[in-house]
């Protein structure tokens, strides 16, 4: 099918239907139509492993599911069984569940790198509930963030740095500071400018390339030094990169941690974890200043912790965490020889962990570029590939993966065309798709 003949009329009406209610058309900034091409940007109807269809009856092969959570594929028969039956039987009590025992100790025999922890919805709950918690334990106002790492939460610490700081008061932004990854320099010299002022240091401990040998540890080493918090946020490293987690693969034990995505295969749920002295600090069973730690009316829904329950189950039963890994080597191999064999090896690039692999659409000049981004994910929309990036989920097939090489390599042929004009605009047929994070609309 061409670009030309492939139209999404319904989910062209559903999203206008979006737009008058909704802010965004969406209530995620990253599943908004304005990241995909103009007047193809898919309304979805349902999913079934790693498969989704949307609203005018086209299937897709689709990549980084639920923004990186439904990593068992959707629907998964473990998962909504033991949903099914935690619904039958109540969700949501006056007093805690027996089901949020059962949760918390399998959390903590499949991350034993913690101590305690403690449920919410989202992500943003848990990374600010952690800053929080720094603050509190060392009296300290000022948080220091990854620089390389783009978000961490919805909250005014983190938003007041970004370029839709709008709302958020100027003085909440600049007590959030920034290190770069892999700079153990830098970031000591950052601690030492704002000597006994830094509560935590808080970053993904691994993204789009693997930490660089010592690195972790010696973060370790200077927040201990500093007297500082280290928080390892592993919302999208979780399950990924070990049913443990990064700390659990690499070794290094953040004072906290915060987990989500991949935690509950699509349902809400998300969890703060960490050293016992910390953690107690939002508890009842300590003598001093009581920290407002978590307190969600929905934090501990019993179906949404039985869904993690079977989540963890199914990751150390199944070896989910190393079949992503080789579904995500197959994949990059594939991309990555479709995209040379048709000269543009130098311009779609694959990075990433295997278990979390994106890719970079570059210009004629090795530039970052959102017209040939827009090029590329036209042609893979059209050929049945939903691709914001090519991260995967365990329910892929080798065919799967197949079909989704050869639909790149004929994205990769209109692509070196665009670059042979020097012009990708002809390949666009509308404007081009924008980064998520921008001062105007």
């Amino acid at each position: 099918m061409s670009t030309e003949e492939f139209d999404l009329p319904r989910s062209r009406r559903a999203n206008e239907r979006l737009h008058a209610m909704v802010p965004g058309g969406a209530h995620t900034y990253a599943k908004g139509d304005d990241q995909y091409p103009e007047n193809l940007a898919p309304v979805i109807s349902h999913g079934r492993g790693a498969h989704v269809w949307d609203v005018d009856g086209n299937r897709y092969i689709e990549y980084g599911s639920g923004l990186r959570s439904v990593s068992l594929g959707h629907a998964h028969p473990r998962v909504t069984e033991a949903v099914r039956r935690e619904i039958d039987r109540g969700s949501n009590f006056v007093r805690p569940s027996i089901v949020e025992v059962e949760a918390a100790e399998r959390f903590l025999a499949t991350v034993p790198t913690a101590e305690m922890v403690k449920f919410a919805k989202n992500g943003s709950d848990a990374t600010t509930a952690a800053v929080r918690l720094a603050r509190a334990a060392t009296g300290r106002p000022r948080v220091a963030v990854c620089a390389d790492h783009p978000f961490f939460s919805v909250d005014d610490w983190f938003i007041g740095t970004t370029p839709m700081s709008a709302g958020v008061p100027a003085q909440t932004g600049e007590l959030t500071v920034a290190f770069p990854y892999g700079d153990l320099a830098a970031t000591e010299e950052l601690l030492t400018r704002y000597r006994d002022e830094v509560a935590c240091l808080i970053l993904e401990p691994a993204t789009h390339a693997e930490p660089p040998p010592g690195y972790l540890a010696g973060l370790r080493e200077l927040a201990d030094r500093h007297g500082c918090v280290l928080v390892f946020d592993e919302m999208i490293t979780g399950f990924r990169w070990s049913e443990a987690g990064a700390q659990g693969l690499y070794g290094v034990v953040p004072d906290l941690s915060t987990f989500g995505k991949a935690l509950g295969n699509g349902f809400a749920v998300s969890a703060l974890a960490g050293r016992r002295d910390l953690m107690e600090q939002g508890g009842l069973r300590h003598s001093g200043d009581r920290v407002f730690l978590l307190s969600t009316t929905h934090g501990a829904e019993t179906h949404a912790l039985a869904a993690a329950m079977a989540v963890q189950t199914t990751y150390t039963e199944e070896g989910v965490s190393a079949r992503l890994h080789a579904l995500g080597e197959r994949l990059a191999a594939g991309v990555r020889d479709a995209a040379a064999s048709m000269g543009v090896g130098d311009h779609v690039v694959v990075r990433g962990r295997a278990s979390n692999l994106v890719f970079a659409t570059l210009d004629e000049n090795g530039q970052p570029s959102q017209p040939y981004r827009t090029l590329f994910l036209r042609r893979l929309l059209a050929g049945g590939v939903l691709a914001p990036s090519f991260v995967v989920s365990s329910a892929l097939g080798d065919d799967d993966i197949d079909r989704t090489v050869d639909v790149v390599a004929e994205a990769c042929a209109v692509y070196r065309k665009a670059l042979d004009a020097a012009d990708p605009t002809p390949w666009m047929a509308g404007r081009a798709v924008k980064p998520v994070f921008r001062r105007l609309a």
